[in-house]
């Protein structure tokens, strides 16, 4: 039984091929500066690495790790027509190594994709994940949701995103060992609501939801929801804040190498003895 279609993929090819050139990612930007920190800390060596994105333009060619740096083949699940993140085929298997950032945030099947991502991991390869989640844009969906409940109807215009308590579970049901989730937030101003919708609507990230409001935006309810949104979220100096959260996961290709958690029963000291009670 196939999952729900809550994301419509040929819309957001079609925002991602309609993108500048020249617009400013600072969000893809800051994931990147992450990603290399993390892998930095790595006491491995990769021989056969890939890295996933909707728009793989941006990616890069190389990392680096504390044993060395190493090739990256970089992969588009969404702009590379021959990709479909929903029945993913990867060009090879056995790789050591599994980078996606922003795939999860857009695929229908969030366990699947992850399944299938496990099954193109050679035994004990590394699986990290990067994806906006949490309460990222909570302040323009609560703008958009009270200016349209004014106008006799609400709408979903700003898409859903995975919370950190769900992250860990998933990569579990995806088979994969030994998860760790981590989140990091940010906040983000900006001169004007309008400024932040501009900086939204240049990548490409637009609502992509399938089951998107049929009816256009108005400028008055656009105004409005602007108006709600400087009236709740803004400093002192005009500016707006808003929330961005990176929601960053990680696990393993089940391996025989890999720690395994103790037998019930097998334990040599007491949960009493550690807690000092009698």
């Amino acid at each position: 039984m196939l999952p729900p279609k809550t994301f419509d993929r040929a819309l957001i090819a079609r925002r991602l091929q309609r993108r500048k050139p020249e617009a400013e990612d600072f969000v893809t930007r800051l994931v990147l500066d992450d990603l290399a920190e993390r892998l930095l800390v790595v006491t491995r060596r990769f021989e056969r690495a890939a890295i996933l994105s909707p728009d793989a333009s941006q990616l890069p060619l190389r990392g680096n790790t504390r044993e060395g740096s190493f090739e990256f083949e970089r992969i588009s699940t969404v702009l590379d027509t021959g990709i479909d993140p929903e029945r993913l085929t990867l060009p090879r298997t056995g790789y050591d190594l599994i980078v996606s950032l922003f795939d999860v945030q857009v695929v229908n099947d969030v366990v699947g994709f992850l399944s299938r991502i496990r099954h193109h991991l050679a035994p004990d390869g590394l699986f990290i994940a990067a994806a906006i989640g949490g309460d990222s844009l909570f302040e323009l969906r609560h703008a958009f949701l009270s200016a349209e409940s004014q106008s006799g109807g609400a709408f979903a215009r700003v898409a859903p995103f995975i919370p950190l308590a769900d992250a860990g579970g998933l990569l579990q049901r995806a088979g994969l060992a030994l998860p760790i989730t981590d989140i990091e937030s940010h906040t983000v101003r900006y001169a004007s609501p309008f400024a932040l919708m501009k900086e939204i609507r240049a990548l490409g990230a637009s609502n992509p939801l399938a089951d998107r409001p049929g009816r256009l935006m108005t400028p008055r309810l656009l105004a409005a929801a602007a108006q709600t949104y400087a009236e709740e979220f803004s400093d002192p100096d005009g500016h707006i804040r808003a929330t961005l959260e990176i929601i960053w996961m990680s696990g393993w290709a089940p391996d025989e190498s890999q720690q395994k958690p103790l037998k019930p029963g097998s334990a040599q000291v007491s949960l009493k003895d550690v807690l000092g009670r009698s």
